[in-house]
Order: structure tokens, then sequence, then C-alpha cells
């Protein structure tokens, strides 16, 4: 019986998925696509769970078919995420995009991204005092405490990792293997790695034009066919949400939400905040901040959707060169650093909350100049070190808890609500890498302002 009921959703799912076909072959636009999946993976996938429950056989055996669409559309999407960053950087210095502002463009990009991390930390925190979070509240249940059993190896890794090796984490000691993005840090890494190549190239071009030459066409046609893949792949946006949604919404623990609905409104009210700030940003930069919400949506529903900034990284890229007018190479920079450095929801407003509701518990005033000023540093300086252990929020969290002295439990006691917050927190870190791609574009004269300012007719 279980089996014709699993039959049933997946037909069901089948038939919305060619709902959205048919919109597709009528032209509609891919925004409006994109927010039909979305809301009709949210009724669907609700539906599926007033039915069965969370945890039902049913529900389970559903969700195992559905992540044929939705995680298979994420990994295609990861799948293609290192040949873009290494092409699009050496392209980027083929065609003479980099080659004179490179320092410039790295400096400003990690400045905004710390910059904004800072201010996301102060709001994260100004969030979790104005609502009166207390850690000391939450209690431990079986999955909290299996979830804090398996974060002690994390804790002692962490605790045993300074900023300087960290750092060292980013240089590409065997770029074949940071290709397969095997690393935390492999993203940075092939960055680097694309850079030398590209001023490699340099050189080769003043002493050996032809050879130069021809490797310049080799590095636009496999761009080329590169791009056009992310196209082909993109296309397929609007069933993969429509999938990854569903499941959201059908294995979710709303009583769980319910019991902790206070920090999880205090957690989005945070990020909303500091995405009106990036706005804010924009609009001290005089570009329309109503442009770039029109434009960027369907990346960030994505990121929401899928919880992976990584995943994500291919839109994040197409939407600020197609979309904003941004420079490839600034793109493809902004884009990589901003998925391990400087991460606004992940490692600013998240570290940042925990720290306020368990400083009580440790003996410390969360309301003291002194912490409050401490912990943003802290925050601000660990940002940029996540990456050398990886694991996104939650190390960020634990980074900063071991350094200010902190209990880390309190990391394991919110494992019913992360993935609702983890939707938030990954569109912020995508909308914070946008914001410092177009703001650094801007800043150093490789920016199409008539691109950023017409409408968006271009199509996935």
């Amino acid at each position: 019986m279980n089996n014709i009921l699993i039959a049933v959703n997946v037909a069901v799912l089948l038939l919305l998925m060619s709902g959205l076909f048919i919109m597709q072959k009528k032209h509609v636009s891919f925004s409006k696509r994109v927010f039909t999946g979305l809301g009709l993976g949210i009724v669907f996938g609700f539906m599926i769970h007033l039915i069965y429950g969370a945890q039902h056989e049913v529900t389970i055996g559903t969700i195992d078919w559905f992540n044929i669409v939705g995680t298979g559309y994420v990994k295609l999407l990861q799948m293609v995420v290192m040949p873009l960053v290494f092409i699009s950087i050496v392209g980027a210095f083929t065609r003479l995009k980099l080659t004179k502002n490179i320092g410039k463009i790295s400096i400003l990009v990690i400045g905004i991204l710390l910059g904004t991390t800072a201010i996301s930390a102060a709001i994260g925190i100004g969030s979790a005092l104005g609502f009166g979070l207390d850690g000391i509240q939450l209690t431990e249940g079986e999955a909290e405490k299996a979830r804090n059993e398996a974060l002690v190896e994390r804790v002692t890794t962490v605790e045993n990792m300074t900023l300087p090796q960290q750092i060292i984490e980013f240089i590409p000691g065997n770029p074949f293997l940071d290709l397969t993005g095997a690393r935390s840090t492999s993203t940075i890494a092939v960055v680097i790695f694309a850079a030398f190549i590209g001023v490699a190239y340099l050189g080769i071009k003043r002493k050996d034009p032809e050879n130069a030459a021809l490797f310049a066409k080799i590095i636009d046609s496999l761009y080329a066919i590169i791009m056009r893949v992310v196209t082909l792949i993109l296309r397929l946006t609007p069933y993969g949400i429509l999938a990854i949604i569903t499941k959201v919404a059908a294995t979710s623990d709303y009583d769980a939400i319910v019991k902790l609905g206070t920090f999880v409104v205090a957690s989005y009210v945070a990020l909303i905040l500091v995405f009106i700030v990036h706005l804010l940003l924009l609009s001290f930069a005089k570009l329309s901040p109503v442009n770039y919400v029109k434009k960027g949506l369907p990346t960030l529903t994505f990121a929401f959707s899928s919880r992976s900034s990584a995943g994500t990284l291919p839109m994040t890229i197409k939407t600020q060169t197609k979309d904003f007018g941004v420079s490839e190479g600034i793109a493809n920079f902004a884009g990589s650093f901003g998925l391990t450095i400087g991460q606004n929801g992940c490692a600013g407003v998240y570290p940042a909350m925990l720290a306020v509701m368990v400083a009580p518990a440790a003996g410390i005033d969360p309301f003291s100049p002194t912490f409050i000023l401490t912990l943003i540093l802290v925050v601000t300086i660990s940002s940029f070190g996540v990456a050398g252990v990886g694991g996104g929020a939650t190390f960020a969290a634990l980074i900063v808890l071991s350094v200010m002295n902190l209990p880390v439990a309190i990391v394991g006691l919110l494992i019913s609500v992360e993935p609702l917050i983890d939707m938030g927190r990954t569109a912020l870190n995508v909308s914070g890498a946008m914001t410092a791609g177009v703001l650094t574009s801007k800043a150093t004269g490789e920016f199409e302002k008539e691109v950023y300012q017409r409408p968006n007719v271009v199509e996935a």
C-alpha cells in the first residue's frame, strides 16, 4: 500500500513539473516560473506532511524519489562550479579584464565581505538582545544530545587550528585535488591557482605571442562551452526548486519551530535587516535597490531553497554578469570568495546571536560594551578563517564560542530549526557576495550601469 501512495506522490510531482514545462513553452518569464515552483512546492510539501507526517514511511520514500530532481539539480550545479571558476578567472586575464586592478579588486571584495559581516554581527547581537533570547531555556532531547556528541570532535579541530594555519589552507598545494572540490577551501585555492595561470599567460604573451594567442583561443572556447552548460542546467531551476522546497515543507518539524518560534523570528529579523543594509549600500553607490531585488530574486530564491552557496555559485556569477553588469573577473572573485570568507548569514548573524544567548550562563553581561565590541571583532576575524575548517554556520559558531570561552552545547540544541534558519542564512550569504561584486565593479570602473538599469530580459 505504501508503494502505491509513494507512486501517487511521484505522479503528482511529475504533473506539477509538466505544468512548469508548459509555462516554459508559453515563454512565461523565468522569475515567474521559479516562484510558481516555489509556491507549488510549499503547498504540496505541506499536504504530504499533513497527511502522513514528517517521519512516515510514505513521506520518507516519497522524498527519496523527489531527491532525484532536487538533489540531482544541486549536484549538476556543483558539477560546473570548479570548471566555471577556473576558466572564468583565467579567461579574465586572457581578455585583459583583471591585469590592472587585481590587487584592488581582491582588497575591495574581501573588505566589503568582512565589513558587512561585522555589521551582520552587530545586528545579530541587537536582535538577540531585543528579543531577550536566553540559551538557558533550551532543552536537550535525544536528537540534540546526539548532535552535541558529534560536535565534540569538531570542537577539538576548531580549537587546534590557529588563524595562520587556517589561512595556509587557502594555498593550493595540489591544484588538481582542489579542482575536485575535495577541501573546504578548494574554491579559493582554485581562484589562486587560476590567477597564477593568468599571470603566467601575461608573461608568455610578451615573450611568445603566438603560443599565448593559441592559449587564449583555447580558453575562450572552453569558456563558451562551460557557460552553455551552465545555461542548460539553469533552465532546470524551477523544477529543482519545486522538488527541494517540497522536501523542506514535508519534512520540517513544525512543533519544534513553534517551540523555538522566538529564536526563528529573531533570526529572520536580523537576516532581513542585514539584507536591507545591502540595499542601502547599493543606494549609497547610486544604484537602484529595486533593480537588485528584481534581478537577483531568482538566484536568492534558489539559495534559500537549496541551502547551498556552492550550488548557487553558477547562478551568482551569471546574475552578476548578465543582469547586474559586473565584469566576469570580479563576478568570479566575489562569488568564489563569498563562499568561504565573510558569510554574512552563517558567519556573521548566527554566531553572534548564539554568543549573546549563552553569555549569561558563563557569567557575562551580554549588554556589556566590552563584550559586544569583542564579539563583533571575533566574529569578523573568524569569518575569514571559517573555510580553514569547513562546515559553514556550525563551524563559525564553534570558532566564535570557543574563542570567547562560551559553552558550545547550544549549537546542538537548535538542530530542529537549523534547516529553516539555514535557508535564510544561505540567501543572505549569496546576497553579500553579489553586493560585494557590484560595489567592487563600480568602484574599479568595470561596471556596465546600463545593464544594471535595463529591464531583465535575459532568460535562463
